[in-house]
């Protein structure tokens, strides 16, 4: 979700700097007040299309960063992986700049990115109704996506995907041998002597540098044993070695303590120093008995080097590699090799078809059914937001050959006038009516969809008294499971919010300037008091406001 805005020298703003909770959120203020510049300028970090009209007169450059919480957003998460533009754990900074010459500079979590990139990214955490340009419902992918969700058959997408690439995969391979029959079979009988070859040789992971190891240890047992058995002697087992010598000075010492209780610690340490020459001294005994002279296993190995070196400069390969390519050869022989049958690889392509065949069936009944069902869903709700004789129908639209989602795509076909043919969403003409089946349909989908933050401007353009009541209660509804953004001059919307900010113009020194307040509960009183009264507020308005906001409070 959005958890923080900031805004600097954008359109009337100088300095902003906004946080954001859970819940709705509506966002009020007077005619003009320019309650939708921070629309724009969120839709400005999210990589809508700017110009030097954006930077605020007398400045240099406008630059806006929206920082975004992500933690159970696995999609962002590897979109971000991929690009390698990681940041923060769980957190996501993007940042716009623009200068007054509209050059433009897009960041995501520090690093420079495309415009295309921020657009990207953007569409995966905030959706945009209204007459703007993130509306993730009015992209065919998208609406198809969100009927899966909502009918919970993601699952089945996945295995109509599975399938579908099994096909295709078994297709191309029966094409391939059809139309590359003779470099198919050079290629085999090339890889025939090369795989019996290595197999002969059965090289081991981890071999080479073991019987490397094992040559060395071998072709200087010699100077191994003599230079064991000579530190045993210097330690140990000579006139004079150093455990002996250690004994009589540890000895001596111990005697002189009682007249001098300095010489303990040195005492203590001679102790410690036998005991890791006694120590020493049998770990090189041990080793001298271990170590023997083998010609005839220094032969053989020097014999297993020499091949595994000779066959790894014949391949043109590291000899640590020769494993790894043996298995590589042996898989594209057997590729080769059940490629060879074209009678089977028809009926391997013919199986894995009716495999596809039988899941995108059912994928095509399950969403028939599901379109139905939300269809009707999204009637009522747009009923219930004025526009009633409206129509939704969820189109399923053949895809010749079938694809990976299944065999048809989603389109959401909308009429808001009875006798009116339904045309597609994104040709829906009102930007009030697009945002009111935008929230229906969001509502109603509300659990399933991806996109943690909505933000809705002009929901309420030519609706009032108890259509305004209802759009609140079902934005407040949507902002219990999403976090909900609403631009509005309706106080029946408003009241309906869990937070309220209002949006003034005043005059700083000879320029306008826009200014955003975080209402508290008295503030939100005398600001719906406004709303529903206009210039002069009246204690009359101020009691109406009262009783709308506990009205929606008791609701909640």
């Amino acid at each position: 979700m959005l958890i923080r805005l900031s805004v600097r020298d954008f359109a009337l703003v100088d300095a902003l700097e906004l946080e954001f909770e859970r819940g709705f959120t509506a966002l009020t203020g007077e005619t003009g007040a320019g309650k939708s510049i921070l629309v724009d300028a969120l839709e400005l970090a999210l990589g809508a299309r700017a110009d030097a009209s954006v930077v605020r007169a007398g400045a240099e450059r406008a630059e806006v960063a929206a920082e975004f919480a992500v933690e159970r957003m696995p999609a962002v998460q590897a979109w971000l992986a991929e690009r390698a533009l990681e940041g923060d754990e769980n957190r996501v900074l993007l940042r716009r700049v623009v200068d007054r010459n509209a050059r433009s500079r897009a960041f995501v979590n520090g690093a420079a990115a495309t415009v295309q990139q921020l657009g990207e990214l953007g569409e995966l955490l905030v959706d945009i109704h209204g007459q703007h340009a993130h509306q993730s419902l009015v992209r065919a992918p998208a609406q198809r996506e969100l009927l899966d969700a909502h009918a919970g058959l993601a699952p089945a997408v996945r295995e109509v995907g599975a399938a579908y690439r099994d096909w295709q995969r078994h297709a191309r391979l029966r094409a391939e041998q059809e139309t590359h029959a003779a470099a198919r079979a050079a290629e085999r009988e090339q890889l025939s002597w090369q795989v019996d070859e290595l197999r002969r040789l059965a090289p081991r992971p981890g071999e080479w540098d073991e019987i490397q190891a094992e040559q060395s240890r071998l072709a200087h047992a010699a100077s191994l044993i003599d230079g064991a058995r000579a530190a045993l002697d210097a330690v140990s087992e000579s006139d004079g070695a150093a455990a002996g010598a250690v004994a009589a000075a540890v000895s001596r010492l111990r005697a002189l303590t009682g007249y001098d209780g300095a010489l303990a610690e040195p005492v203590a340490l001679l102790d410690g120093a036998a005991a890791q020459i006694e120590e020493a001294a049998h770990a090189l005994r041990r080793y001298a008995e271990r170590v023997e002279l083998d010609p005839a296993r220094l032969a053989e190995a020097e014999r297993r080097l020499d091949a595994l070196h000779s066959t790894a400069r014949k391949f043109r390969i590291g000899p640590e590699t020769l494993p790894a390519h043996a298995e590589r050869l042996a898989a594209r022989l057997a590729e080769l090799d059940a490629a060879s049958d074209p009678e089977a690889l028809r009926e391997q392509e013919a199986a894995a078809k009716g495999r596809y065949d039988e899941l995108a069936a059912a994928l095509t009944a399950a969403r028939r059914q599901a379109a139905t069902k939300l269809a009707r869903q999204v009637v009522a709700a747009m009923k219930e937001l004025a526009m009633a004789g409206g129509k939704l129908e969820v189109a399923l639209r053949p895809v010749a050959g079938g694809s990976a989602q299944g065999n048809e795509s989603v389109e959401l076909l909308v009429s808001t006038n009875p006798g009116v043919e339904p045309r597609a969403l994104a040709k829906v003409a009102s930007g009030g009516e697009l945002s009111r089946i935008s929230l229906a349909i969001q509502v109603i989908t509300a659990k399933a969809a991806a996109v943690p933050t909505l933000v809705f401007d002009e929901v309420d353009a030519g609706i009032g008294g108890a259509v305004a009541e209802v759009v609140g209660r079902k934005l407040r509804v949507l902002g219990a499971e999403r976090q909900v953004l609403c631009v509005t001059h309706l106080a029946q919307v408003a009241a309906q919010a869990d937070h309220q900010w209002s949006v003034a113009k005043l005059t700083v020194n000879g320029a306008t300037r826009s200014r955003v307040t975080v209402l508290a509960a008295d503030e939100r009183v005398e600001e719906v008091a406004r709303m529903l009264g206009g210039v002069k507020i009246t204690d009359a308005s101020r009691s109406h406001a009262r009783e709308m906001l506990r009205s929606a409070a008791r609701e909640a």
